[in-house]
Order: structure tokens, then sequence, then C-alpha cells
């Protein structure tokens, strides 16, 4: 009763923190404590008296005279629903605020006068650099003053103490050297963060603040403070020792990669191509220090140590595993093992066994109690729900696929029992299934457990003696090598990666109900490939749905180049790509939330000579079938021909745009108005709108008076030649690439009774046959309000 108890109060706190973002999310899990103990309370008075008959009337029967006291009365469901509405409470108030000195709260103050007023922030050095996609190092800095460089305006202000940690970008060879707690200066432009400007985009001030940061540096300049001074010591000089050694023999890619499977990846710095590889084929638990590598120590400590004592075991035993949480950094994936592994060692001293269940939910809850917007962590959620897999759905695949040799069940039923737990929570984040993950996943644990034992090995030997851990490192080049070929043989198959875009709230909710009732209800276990086949139908069906009656266009925020995306009921047309990175940031991002596999039409106006870059970027992962590319000097550049050869291979359709041409994409006309003037035009659904870029508004004046183009009911320009366009086209909405503009503009533009979008302010612009634009940033911010 006293673990059924434990149980029922851990729930109703990881409920309560679950619920902490939803409006009266505490009282709802107060009514639902409060209903469940009204609804049990005769129940367990009836089984109550039931028992003391029995027992009254000499009965031996174990299991019956027990039922009452396993039985929880109505005060603990009571207790739960109070736990719950005091969790959440809790979380909103461990929500991370900028104090009073917090450096974000000069952020503003400081660009009033110009966009680019450099400061010289003065801080300890919080993380050793690490290299940005960007080719900039990144450290973090808890900031301790701030001065304002002396420009030709006047002096600067007197220097102010500050507090708060900052993200920090600088030139790579500025970084280089940093380690923690070194006292510098970082010259730069402070800024803060913005959220997501597109669906499916990464939220950079999200990010930020669940890391207690306000603020951004974008550091031009490092003065070292302390050169001479004699470094404090750190676990991060101990980590760097073991990462020199792996990698003086095994080199890069391979040497950071062993040391990443034992550190994991947010303690090495990982080349960013081999993180995307191991991620795109489904095995990024590879790079995150968890379990797998804590079990590995733990077994390898009491192995060693069989013929000690007890007491010697659980010293070494826990030795081990603090030393291995403080070289990974605290991590919630790693705490949540060491936990674990804890209570496995005090199960070895007392001689009792340890139920797994009970010291994962406990684990939960104590790190949950440290920290409650751990709940909200990606990966503190995947570890947990793949550990749950791992030991309530293991024993039964290892029962269903008995007649296979153990080591080969237990290949298949540790992959497959984490997938089923993990894979629900996957699609509603990132909506996209490795189709060979699983595969990879089974043909791979012997190369992965083979190179995880070398490394740990390595890394004990390197602490001794760092030339005995780089020569046992280089043993598992090889190793290392054929794992890396073979997860780039997997990731180049064809449909590697399948977009079904991301699933509802409800979707998430119904199929994790049904992979519970088949975890607990009898009568589900029995019928599993029934709820299997519901669980399929509740993400295929809503998806098949919406991509044969969606038709949508979505103005993507993407600078100074209209992107658009045209969903028309399973065709899906691009225009544009935006300058270098829009392709990987902000269009396939887009995209894999919308379930999308290939392009149908491209459109490439190249209203700025920037964007073929992004267009490879989108090649890289989708097909186009069919691609329109207009070139006003008619010159093939070196990317063109890029472009042309990835379409080829791709078996598409490549052709040069011509002035007047018209492509038909189904309801959508597209046409170039004239080789002078980057103008297209698109019909759709009986509207026009029209694409303008850099032009003059005395010569799209020009041409509105020839006739040679019709005025729209929806306009995108530029901020600069937004006023002009509006009074000469009046148009019913118009969207510009910023919101720059003066409130004497803005009411001038009122008038004419135009709506006004900006993509740098509003967000991604999106539209419907019902008429109805709406702003991406407007209706995040609404649905934050609400919850």
């Amino acid at each position: 009763m006293i673990q059924t108890t434990g149980v029922i109060i851990c729930l109703g706190y990881i409920l309560g923190l679950l619920l902490a973002t939803v409006p009266w999310g505490g009282l709802w899990i107060l009514v639902l404590g409060i209903t469940a103990a009204c609804l049990l309370r005769r129940r367990y008075t009836r089984t109550r008296q039931l028992a003391q008959k029995l027992e009254n009337s000499g009965s031996k029967t174990k299991a019956v005279s027990n039922i009452w006291q396993t039985a929880p009365p109505a005060r603990v469901w009571l207790a739960a629903g109070l736990v719950g509405l005091l969790a959440t409470v809790y979380f909103q108030w461990r929500i991370p605020q900028p104090g009073e000195k917090d450096i974000s709260t000069f952020v503003a103050a400081g660009n009033q006068s110009t966009q680019e007023q450099l400061v010289i922030v003065r801080g300890e050095v919080a993380s050793n650099p690490r290299l940005t996609r960007s080719q900039r190092g990144q450290f973090w800095l808890n900031a301790t003053q701030l001065d304002q460089v002396k420009n030709d305006k006047g002096p600067a202000d007197v220097p102010k103490g500050v507090t708060g940690k900052l993200y920090v970008t600088v030139p790579l060879l500025q970084a280089t050297g940093l380690y923690p707690g070194q006292q510098i200066d970082v010259t730069g432009v402070l800024y803060k963060p913005k959220a997501a400007a597109n669906p499916g985009a990464f939220d950079f001030q999200k990010f930020l603040k669940q890391q207690g940061t306000f603020a951004g540096l974008t550091g031009r300049q490092i003065n070292i403070l302390d050169q001479y001074e004699e470094r404090q010591w750190g676990w991060w000089q101990i980590r760097e020792r073991i990462v020199r050694s792996q990698v003086r023999w095994l080199g890069v890619p391979e040497g950071p990669l062993v040391s990443a499977m034992v550190l994991g990846s947010k303690a090495v710095d990982l080349p960013n191509d081999i993180r995307d590889l191991f991620v795109k084929a489904g095995l990024a638990h590879t790079l995150a220090a968890s379990g797998f590598q804590t079990s590995l120590i733990l077994g390898l400590i009491l192995q060693l140590t069989r013929r000690a004592t007890k007491g010697t075991q659980f010293t070494l035993g826990c030795l081990a595993l603090i030393i291995f949480l403080s070289l990974t950094g605290f991590q919630p994936s790693v705490l949540r093992a060491v936990i674990m592994g804890f209570a496995v060692l005090v199960g070895l001293v007392l001689k009792r066994k340890v139920k797994q269940f009970g010291s994962l939910l406990l684990a939960a809850t104590l790190l949950l109690l440290f920290n409650p917007l751990w709940i909200g962590d990606l990966g503190f959620q995947l570890s947990f729900l793949a550990t749950l897999g791992l030991i309530v759905t293991v024993p039964a695949l290892m029962k269903r696929c008995d007649w296979l040799p153990p080591a080969i069940a237990s290949l298949i039923a540790v992959p497959v029992a984490a997938t089923i737990w993990t894979l629900p929570l996957q699609l509603f984040v990132f909506g996209v299934v490795p189709a060979y993950s699983l595969l990879l996943n089974i043909i791979s644990t012997p190369l992965i457990s083979m190179i995880s034992i070398g490394a740990i090995t390595s890394a004990i030997a390197a602490l001794i003696w760092p030339a005995a851990g780089s020569a046992l490192a280089g043993l598992l080049h090889y190793p290392t090598d054929w794992l890396i070929k073979l997860v780039e043989l997997f990731s180049n198959l064809p449909g590697n990666s399948i977009a079904v875009g991301s699933i509802s709230i409800g979707q998430l909710l119904a199929v994790y109900t049904l992979i519970i009732m088949v975890w607990l209800v009898r009568w589900w276990q029995k019928r599993w490939w029934f709820a299997s086949l519901i669980a399929i139908g509740l993400i295929l069906i809503p998806i098949w749905h919406s991509a044969n009656t969606l038709l949508r266009i979505t103005v993507l925020a993407a600078g100074t180049e209209p992107v658009v995306v045209i969903q028309d009921r399973g065709t899906v047309t691009l225009i544009n790509s935006g300058d270098e990175g829009t392709g990987r940031f902000t269009i396939l991002p887009f995209l894999q939330q919308q379930g999308v596999n290939q392009i149908d039409w491209a459109i490439a106006s190249n209203f700025s000579d920037n964007d073929s870059h992004a267009w490879l970027e989108v090649l890289q992962s989708l097909p186009i079938k069919n691609f329109y590319e207009y070139s006003a000097n008619q010159s093939i550049t070196i990317t063109t021909q890029a472009i042309q050869q990835e379409i080829q291979r791709q078996k598409g359709i490549y052709q040069s745009l011509t002035p007047g041409q018209t492509v038909n994409t189904g309801s959508v006309v597209a046409q170039l108005i004239n080789d002078q003037l980057p103008i297209l035009q698109l019909q759709i659904q009986g509207q026009n709108w029209l694409l303008i870029g850099n032009v003059k508004s005395r010569e799209v004046e020009q041409l509105v008076k020839t006739g040679n183009l019709l005025r729209p009911q929806v306009l995108w320009c530029s901020p600069q030649s937004l006023k002009d366009l509006v009074q000469i086209l009046q148009p019913q909405v118009a969207i510009a690439a910023s919101g720059n503009l003066d409130p004497k503009t803005l009411s001038e533009l009122s008038k004419n009774q135009t709506k006004l979008f900006s993509t740098r302010e509003d967000g991604a612009i999106q539209w419907t046959p019902e008429g109805q634009f709406e702003a991406f940033v407007q209706a995040i911010e609404n649905k934050s309000s609400v919850l």
C-alpha cells in the first residue's frame, strides 16, 4: 500500500507539471483527484469490509486478506490532486525571469540611438567554446559589467554593474583557447533573441529562456584579463584530457564521435555533419550520454570488484557514477540514469531486488523537484519514455520472440520497445519518421556496444596515462569507421526520412492512451494488433485528409526575398528560396512540419542574385519535379549547373523561365511580367497576387497606366517602396519584408483601407480560401495568452 501511495503521489506531481501551461490546469487535476477519491471511497470501504470478514472467518488466502492493504484509500487520491495543484504553482514560480540588473534590460536602451551600438561586456566564461554552423565560436558568459564604446556623438556612459548569462558568438580565432572561469572583456553588439517567425522553425528565444538567458552578444573582439593567472581546476580539464587523448590517434570525425558516445554530444564539440547524419538516420540516442553508458560503467565496476565486499562495491560504484555525472555536465538524461544506478547499488547492499518502474518514477520526481522546467525538455521526455519502454514493453516482446536465441531477441526487442514509446512524441515535435531507423538500430547495436565499451576503457586509461588512452582509442578506428559508413549508407537510401507532418496534441494523447492500455489492461494486451491499427489510423487518416483538402498560401519570413509556399490539395509549389541558410532553417522545417516529401513545382524568380545556394539546400533533402528559373543576365553559374545536375539526378525537369511565360500548377498560374522589372504575378482562386522586387514606383505606375499590370488584391514588396506602391496599386492586403515604418507613413497607408503585414514583425503570413490572413507570431501570442 505504501508503494502504491507513493506512485499515485508522484504521478500527481508529474501530471500537475504537465498541466501547468493549460488554463486552470491546477484546478483540473484537483477536481480529478476529488472525483477519484469520491468514486473509489465506496469501493475501498466495501473491499476493506470484505477483507476483514474473510480474516474473521479464518481464511488464510493471502491474496484476499491483503486486498484492503494494497488498495489506496480516498485520501491518497485527494492528496495527489492537491500535490498536482501545488506543482502547477511551483512550475510558474520557477519560470526564469530577468532580474532588475539583468544585462537584457539594457539591450533596448543601448539600441535606441543606433542599431550597431558597440558595448564592452566583462564577465566570466561559463563553458568551453563550441563551433556553430556559421563557423563562429560560441560560449556562455556570466556578465558582471557593461560599458558602452565611446563614439563621436558624445562621451560613453559610466560602466554599469550587471548580472545574467549571455549567449556569445565571436570569430573562431577569438574563441580559441578560452576555458571556464576565465575573466574576459567582449566587444560587440547586444541583442534580444527572437521567437520563431515561421511554423516549424527553431525558437531561439525559447531555447535561451530555458537556459535562464534573455540576451545574446555578437562579439567582435575578446580581451583576456587574467591571461597570466593560474587556471582554476574544473571537470572540463578532465573532459578535455579524455577528448584530446581519443582524438590524437583516431583523428576527426572518429575521435569526437567516440568521445561523444562516452560523454555525450553536449559535452563534446562534435562536427555538425556527423551530428546531422546520426540524427537523420535515427541514431541520435547514441550521441547522448544516458542509461546505456551508465549501465556499462556500473557493470564494469561491479565485475571488477566481484570478489570485494558489498560495501566496497557500493562505494566504488557511487564514486564512478558521480565522476561520470560530473564529466557529462549534469544533463537530465544522465541524472536519471545515475539515480537509477544508485538505486541498484542500494538494492545490492540491502540484498533486495529493485523495482525498475519505481526507481524510474522516483528519479523523475526527484529531478522535477530540482528543476520542474525539465518537464518541457525534449531530451528529458525522450529519455524517460525510452526507459519506460525498456522496463514495461521489452519483457512482453521477449516472450513473443522466445523462438529466437535470447541475444538476437534482445537486439530486436530493445529498439522496438524504445520506438513504440518515443515515436508519437517525435511525430508531435518533428513530424518525421526515419524509415530505416529500427533496422539500423538492430544492425548497429553490436558495433555501438563495442565502441562504447572501448571508449569507456580508453577514457579511464587517459585519466591515468594519456598515451595509453590514445593507444586503446586507436583500436576503435575501424569499428568507428564502419559505423559511420553504415549510417551514411542508410541515410542515402531512397525514402530514408518520411515527413508525415506534426500531429496534434489530441492525436498524441490518444496514441499514448492506447499504448498505456496495452501495457496495463489484459483485454488490450491480447489485442495489441487492434490497438496498433487504431494508432496508425489516428495518425495517418487526419494527415491524408488534410493533404487532399488543404489549400493554403504561406508567405514565409525569409528576409528581403519573397518566399511563398502554395499547398493545393497535395500539390506543393515553392516560389523562391531566399538567402543562403533559408532553405535549411526556414523552408525545410516548414515543409517537414506539413508532411511534404516532394515539391511539385518550383519557381526561382531571382529577384536578388543570392538564392541559388538555398535551392541546393532544399534539393539535398527534397526532390523537385518541375523547376523553373529566370536569370536576367542569362549566364550559367557553377551553382546553377549544380542545381541542374541535382534535378536531373532526381529525374526532374529543369526549364528556363522567360518573360510572359505562364506556369500553371493547377489552381495557381504564375507569370513573369517582363525582362526588365522583377515582378511576378500569381493568379490564385480568382485573386491577383503581385510579388515586386526592388523597382522604382514610377515604373510600376507606368505599367498600370499602359494596362500591362493589373491591380492586385495582395501585394508583396520591399519596405522602401511600400508607401508608393500601396497608393498606386491600392491592394486589399500588402506584405512587406520589414516593418520599419514611421507612424506618419502608417497613418497615410491606413487611409487606403489596405491591411498591412510585415514578415519581420508578424512572421509568416498564411491565407486560406475563406479569405482570412493570419500572422504566425500573432497566432502564437494568442495561444500563449490563453495558456
